[in-house]
């Protein structure tokens, strides 16, 4: 039982970054969405409105944010003194607007006037204060720092689809592989290395999951959402993998050991 893969995603619906290991911060993954864009009313975008966004590939250089816009070219991102506040899911976050040229870029390839916006650290978004009671922090990830996956459970899902689909549809940040299908639903806490982690909430599943990330076209038959809800629906939607809080900051790796410390 170990960690199969390790991702992150600088910039909030964007193509991700698969690497052998991550540094974690109080947000998390460090640097791990603390990019995000905005429409016209500061209200957050994502491949639900814009799955073309998934064809937006993301690079690092240090702690420095790379984009390269099909038909556009390469930009750096960098975050402006022009602070603002924007809207993602329920939470009015302050940020910076990122620079014009990648705005203007990105603005085109998508038809439509979009902004890069960059929370500092200064800014503080709290954790789903009705999962987790500590007084904890997340940049703009939907709602939680981590999203644990597991190998197994996408070999049984593809099982039943016609056309197998890779584990990017899901945006993990964690892959662990060794498990039974589905354990994951009854874990409570875990050990990844050295870390620990605490699963706070199953992870509800969305449109994007349909969206394929090499193309950034939509399934026409809604796959694979359409078969994960016949045999995935709870009270807490559509479930495919974990969320999770880290207990302090360190390093994990691929590779690294996976102990299940507390379960149902």
């Amino acid at each position: 039982m170990k960690v199969h893969s390790l991702h992150i995603y600088p910039v909030k619906s964007l193509a991700g970054i698969q690497v052998s290991s991550f540094e974690m911060d109080d947000f998390g993954p460090k640097g791990d969405r603390r990019w995000m864009i905005v429409d016209g009313d500061r209200n957050f975008v994502t491949q639900r409105a814009l799955p073309e966004l998934a064809r937006v590939v993301t690079s690092l250089n240090g702690d420095s944010v790379s984009i390269r816009v099909p038909g556009e070219g390469d930009f750096t991102l960098r975050a402006t003194d022009q602070e603002l506040r924007v809207l993602v899911w329920r939470d009015w976050v302050k940020a910076y607007e990122g620079a014009v040229a990648a705005n203007e870029a990105l603005s085109r390839f998508c038809g439509k006037d979009l902004r890069f916006v960059y929370m500092p650290d200064s800014s503080f978004r709290r954790v789903d204060a009705g999962r987790v009671m500590e007084y904890r922090r997340v940049g703009f990830a939907d709602g939680f720092p981590f999203l644990i996956t597991s190998v197994a459970s996408l070999d049984e899902l593809n099982g039943r689809l016609d056309a197998a689909v890779d584990m990017r549809r899901f945006r993990p940040n964690i892959v662990v592989e060794g498990f039974a299908p589905w354990q994951e639903d009854t874990w409570r806490k875990l050990k990844l290395g050295a870390q620990r982690f605490d699963i706070v909430k199953p992870s509800s599943r969305c449109v994007l999951t349909t969206v394929d990330p090499d193309t950034g076209i939509k399934d026409p038959g809604l796959q694979p959402l359409r078969t994960l809800s016949s045999y995935r629906r709870t009270s807490d939607g559509v479930i495919f993998g974990q969320n999770a809080i880290h207990e302090t900051p360190g390093v994990i790796h691929v590779d690294d050991s996976v102990t299940v410390i507390e379960s149902e």
